[in-house]
């Protein structure tokens, strides 16, 4: 049987195609507007310049709509996978199959995290009747259309490549506690978590986008570990089940969307001001307060389980 026969991959890969080739096109007219572009000229040339770059918009507003959408149906796609590849009990196991599986899935973070800035740009260059951030938005889009194209090769390899004969390693293998980074504890974990969301909270109340933005991108690399190592032990409520992707079914009412969605959202608003600030030397730090709001949920339902399993058990795992 091939990974292929699965109609979740085959629509998954069709839409993909799909979006290529409509931000193929929408990429070689960019080329033409990048080098003929001149907003003060009022010649034909540089009025089709302008109805293209409407048209432009609108495409890829839908592709970068997409995009987003078929994450979250990626997501749901490997959760389907695992009931075909032998040992794979939910998605860890699809996804470590083989050794573009969290590379794919990285790079798609950061696809994510990239098109929703393309978004912010782009309203705001459309803001202005002269669009001044027109050139930038697009060398970002470009930036982004080449990530597209890996993307879009690495899915081939990372499906292609899914092994339905040899058994995978479950998540129970994937996540052991010895895999904990520079030694940290359990413990040390969860203290770094709620003492760098609480910094974070702080810089965001007053508006410091540069360091917000530092912070939030260790913040997402002690939070990850901490709801895998620790929160999810309690959202399982057994010592031994550590997996970021378990959280995701049905069985656990789905919390890990709302976890997860929750923790990427805010680190995504307390990334964007200061990105942007560098791009279009402008002030957007109204951002910050939903990075606040965000993150507080997350560590809000993570302390929610760890509350809930002390006061029906009386101990802590």
């Amino acid at each position: 049987m091939s990974i292929f026969l699965s109609n979740e991959i085959i629509v998954f890969l069709l839409i993909e195609l799909i979006l290529i080739v409509l931000m193929a096109i929408s990429q070689f007219n960019i080329i033409t507007i990048l080098r003929h572009w001149d907003f003060n000229a009022t010649t034909t040339l540089q009025y089709r310049l302008e109805k293209k770059n409407y048209l432009i918009n609108t495409i890829l507003y839908f592709a970068v709509a997409c995009k987003v959408i078929l994450f979250l149906f990626f997501i749901q796609s490997l959760n389907a996978l695992a009931g075909i590849v032998p040992g794979a009990m939910c998605s860890a196991g699809v996804v470590g199959s083989n050794h573009y599986g969290n590379a794919l899935l990285l790079l798609k973070l950061l696809l994510i995290f990239g098109f929703g800035l393309w978004l912010i740009i782009n309203k705001l260059d459309l803001s202005f009747i002269t669009f001044p951030y027109l050139k930038r938005k697009y060398l970002l889009f470009t930036l982004l259309f080449v990530g597209a194209l890996v993307e879009f090769v690495l899915e081939i390899l990372y499906f292609s490549n899914i092994p339905l004969t040899v058994p995978v390693f479950c998540c129970s293998v994937v996540f052991q506690a010895p895999k904990l980074p520079f030694g940290y504890t359990q413990t040390m974990l969860v203290t770094f978590f709620y003492m760098l969301l609480s910094v974070i909270v702080l810089f965001n109340s007053l508006k410091h986008t540069m360091a917000s933005f530092t912070c939030n991108l260790i913040f997402l690399f002690i939070a990850y570990y901490a709801i895998t190592y620790f929160f999810g032990l309690y959202i399982y409520e057994m010592p031994n089940h550590k997996c970021p992707y378990c959280m995701l079914q049905k069985e656990y009412y789905y919390i890990g969307y709302l976890i997860w969605g929750s923790l990427f959202l805010g680190i995504f608003f307390g990334i964007m001001p200061f990105l942007i600030e560098r791009i279009t030397q402008k002030s957007y730090v109204y951002l910050l307060k939903y990075s606040s709001i965000c993150l507080i949920i997350t560590a809000l339902l993570c302390s929610f389980y760890v509350i809930r399993y002390y006061l029906m058990t009386g101990v802590f795992l």
